[in-house]
């Protein structure tokens, strides 16, 4: 039992990680009805980018809030210059662009960074002994990613409903043609959606960068779970990708710790068939209602 309730939270750690990714997934589509294949370059290169920025100053905090502002600038480009002009096309489109993005960004951080595994450091307050929570011990990594995981995910909460601009974005998701004619400037909606992609991205590659080594394939297999997760949960709904992300992390450490260590990837796929085969809009997903 004791060794059940230390898997089970160090699982909602690992996926809480997994839940921001996907929370990351989910505000493209909800925003622009895209699936963003370049989610994981897109927080790979900022991760770089702020490993290089704390070279400079040494300072984690100050190269945490240095990234989000250029992540910010980073996903308002992408959408300027890569989606917007493809967004009205046919429904592939962006997603070969997306996919692009995946080359185009892993090819420039081989080149800047190159391909050597790079350590990436943690905040002070990550570091120290472990923390015991009745029978577990868990690491004060693993407990400070979890809790920077839920504030990262309130405040998504209260900016999409406590705020104008995020009931905005929320009612451009729901009928671009409806926010128009009432006002909301559906252009800048799109991209403020990709901009906040782009920055819950950049934190979750921050916070998963101390366990790994930094480098251009990091986030393949944390994007591998938060897709699977964001699929579990729902495409369009946020609740579902955090309940989804937790729920992979657990699943994850429980197959690799009673079944096998290299089960773990079969068994985001297996979820992920088995959930597009039951229920394909996911298990808090809206069911699409079309007038005809």
């Amino acid at each position: 039992m004791d060794q059940f309730i230390q898997q089970f939270a160090t699982g909602l750690s690992t996926g809480s990680l997994y839940a921001i990714i996907a929370l990351a997934l989910v505000l493209i589509y909800r925003s622009t009805g895209i699936v963003n294949f370049a989610q994981g370059e897109m927080a790979m290169f900022m991760t770089f980018t702020a490993w290089s920025v704390w070279n400079w100053d040494s300072n984690f905090w100050l190269a945490f809030f240095i990234t989000l502002i250029i992540a910010a600038a980073f996903g308002a480009l992408i959408e300027l210059v890569a989606l917007r002009p493809v967004e009205s096309g046919p429904v592939l489109n962006p997603i070969i662009v997306t996919i692009g993005l995946v080359l185009i960004l892993d090819s420039l951080a081989l080149r800047i960074w190159q391909g050597q595994p790079k350590p990436f450091p943690s905040p002070a307050m990550f570091k120290g002994a472990p923390l015991s929570i009745g029978p577990a011990d868990i690491s004060r990594t693993n407990v400070g990613v979890f809790c920077m995981s839920l504030l990262i995910m309130a405040l998504i909460y209260l900016f999409f409903n406590k705020t104008k601009v995020g009931l905005a974005m929320r009612a451009t998701a729901q009928d671009r043609v409806a926010g128009s004619l009432v006002g909301i400037r559906v252009g800048r909606m799109l991209a403020l959606g990709w901009v906040l992609s782009s920055m819950v991205g950049a934190v979750a590659g921050m916070l998963l960068a101390p366990t790994l080594f930094l480098s251009p394939t990091m986030m393949a297999g944390a994007l591998l779970f938060a897709f699977a997760a964001a699929v579990l949960g729902g495409l369009d709904s946020p609740v579902g990708a955090i309940v989804g992300g937790l729920t992979m992390g657990v699943v994850q450490n429980m197959a690799g710790t009673y079944i096998g260590s290299n089960i773990d990837i079969t068994v985001a796929f297996v979820v992920i068939i088995a959930i597009l085969l039951v229920r394909p809009r996911g298990l808090f997903g809206r069911k699409a209602i079309q007038r005809v």
